[in-house]
């Protein structure tokens, strides 16, 4: 069989979504979840982006909702289902 590039990132699809199991498993999620404090609380000195911090917990929302995940950063049973798992 012959893999393309739709196998490949269905495959890393896989490994990232059986390492956010395990991770539920050992009780991480969406707090764990985070950037370095100074991205957090200090203002972006230049820039487009000058004076603002970035806005966590709305991207974490977005990202996940992309991902599959729920509002704690894990596969739904959805997610799960699709990618064989």
């Amino acid at each position: 069989m012959v893999y393309g590039e739709k196998e490949f990132l269905k495959t890393g699809e896989r490994i990232f979504a059986l390492e956010r199991m395990f991770n539920k498993r050992e009780g991480f999620g969406r707090k764990d979840d985070t950037l370095p404090e100074r991205l957090l609380k200090e203002p972006m000195p230049e820039g487009p982006a000058k004076g603002k911090v970035h806005p966590l917990e709305k991207m974490l929302t977005v990202y996940y909702e992309k991902r599959g995940y729920d509002e704690n950063g894990h596969p739904t049973e959805e997610k799960l289902k699709e990618l064989g798992l």
